[in-house]
């Protein structure tokens, strides 16, 4: 069971608010000791964040011990790097700009600047604000700038932006602002640091990133379903978290990542920060850096003498990108964006007006675009890799009338029909060449998309984020499939806790 300290430089500074055994001065947390196998939230709440202050040994000391503490050492040092926050704002919404616009005090030209500009000065707590119209920034810095109280100056020259940001401290607050941070503290650590009446029947706790809205998830609600009975059987605490729950991820051993990843998205964010928590992530940060990228993946395959189409790498600027894919494709030609998903962001070009046409519409998303040879297949194999090993294997039949095994288009998405199989039927070269390209990326859940014509076989793609469905890709293995997944966490988590 978890248990949270709240430590503040002296015992008057938490007078104002209820009083809790858990409310410690950093001279106590010095003399602090808990059992290793116990789970420590520490929240610092000390005056001074500055380098060798109280308040960075506080966070320095608890990093050491091993507790989870916010703001981490990593947080009040980018809160002193300026250059780190001052373009967080480039896409504010219109209701922010209005209420800024509305609130921003005018300040006098200072030096040789002749033109005036209009700041704001707000304080948000554990990602609260006062103002509703400011909530999504201050959630959004909560989650880049984990902090319990923040001190943040917005600034207009010619756009806004955050002119300074920096730790603020519960001993500074008077009135208004104590219920403030009251409410926004009781609010935060329930949601945290909650006691679940079920956590102790289990040995681990996984969290499963899951989007109820996204429209095609990595698993279907029956297979997230499954994946929670199969973790139960194996003593793991399976739950499903989305993306608010970030702060919550060290309450959990591990992270379990269903939902479709991207490098300038929260799914690497929660990647990333559960790797640096200690726990085991699937997928890890690198593996979704280096299978979400498809320039990058080509590359890396074509270096390696990985099998693949025949591969061009484009160039926004490149004036005879359209004559090279003529010259080396020839017709037709496939064109493609480098973090497309699900059939997403491909074309196929069946002449030189078509190819001019997909090249101008993709280089407006990509400042780069892979052009492949066509290699016409009535299906994709899929090989599922999961810590070196084949788990499960597909065929990806095509759209019916299409050359993709799924057609955007309308309202739906329509998807060809499938077979699924033991890996022991797949030809060995197809199962060969699945493990060889995983092997560079990771030792994680791969998905590997791979075509075969005759005795020629070529890796399309590597999916971090394979797609795990009920009745799909459990058409062979059933419920074996999921406890293959999980028992791979639980011998991870297994491993950390040993060492």
């Amino acid at each position: 069971m978890s248990r949270l300290l709240i430590v503040v430089d002296r015992a008057k500074d938490w007078a104002p608010y209820y009083p809790s055994e858990d409310v410690l001065t950093f001279d106590q947390y010095l003399q602090f000791s808990a059992p290793t196998s116990s789970r420590v939230r520490v929240i610092n709440l000390c005056q001074s964040a500055r380098y060798l202050s109280r308040g960075y040994y506080c966070s320095l000391l608890a990093e050491a011990r091993g507790h989870h503490v916010v703001p981490s050492v990593m947080t009040l040092n980018d809160l002193s790097r300026k250059g780190l926050f001052s373009l967080q704002l480039d896409e504010l919404d219109a209701s922010v700009i209005n209420w800024l616009e509305e609130a921003g005090a005018e300040i006098e030209p200072a030096g040789d600047n002749n033109h005036a500009t209009r700041e704001v000065r707000v304080r948000t707590y554990f990602g609260q604000a006062e103002h509703g119209d400011l909530k999504p920034v201050a959630r959004a810095l909560f989650d880049r700038f984990p902090c319990p109280v923040l001190d943040v100056v917005f600034r207009r020259g010619k756009t806004w932006q955050i002119a300074s940001m920096k730790p603020g401290c519960p001993a500074d607050l008077k009135g208004k602002e104590q219920d403030a941070f009251a409410a926004a503290f009781d609010r935060f650590s329930s949601m945290v640091w909650r006691k679940p009446r079920t956590r102790r029947r289990y040995r681990f706790d996984l969290a499963m990133l899951v989007n109820e809205d996204e429209e095609m998830p990595p698993s279907d609600k029956e297979a997230l379903e499954k994946f929670e009975k199969a973790g139960r059987k194996l003593g793991i605490n399976v739950e499903q978290i989305g993306r608010r729950d970030y702060m919550r991820l060290p309450e959990y051993d591990g992270l379990f990542v269903r939902e479709t990843t991207a490098i300038d998205h929260h799914t690497y964010r929660f990647a990333r920060k559960a790797e640096a928590e200690g726990m085991v992530v699937i997928d890890d940060p690198v593996s979704i850096l280096r299978c979400t990228n498809k320039v990058y993946l080509a590359d890396l395959l074509k270096n390696n003498k990985i099998p693949t189409p025949k591969t061009l790498i484009l160039s926004k600027d490149q004036k005879d990108s359209a004559e090279q894919v003529i010259r080396d494709l020839g017709f037709p030609a496939v064109i493609k964006i480098p973090d497309g998903a699900f059939s997403r962001g491909v074309t196929k070009a069946e002449d030189e007006k078509t190819l001019r046409a997909g090249l101008k519409e993709l280089f407006k998303q990509s400042a780069l675009v892979l052009a492949q040879e066509y290699l016409y297949t009535d299906y994709d194999w899929r090989i599922g890799v999961l810590g070196g090993r084949a788990i499960y294997a597909c065929k990806y039949y095509m759209v019916e009338g299409h050359w993709q095994i799924y057609q955007h288009g309308g309202a739906e998405v329509d998807s060809g029909g499938f077979d699924t199989m033991p890996t022991y039927e797949v030809p060995r070269n197809v199962i060969q060449a699945a493990l060889n390209a995983t092997r560079l990326i990771g030792n994680g859940l791969y998905g590997v998309d791979i075509k075969q014509s005759g005795n020629r076989v070529a890796v399309i793609e590597v999916n971090d984020n394979p797609s795990i469905d009920a009745g799909v890709e459990d058409r062979f293995l059933g419920g074996e499939l999921y406890t293959l997944i999980m028992q791979e966490f639980l011998s991870r988590m297994e491993e950390k806790r040993r060492r």
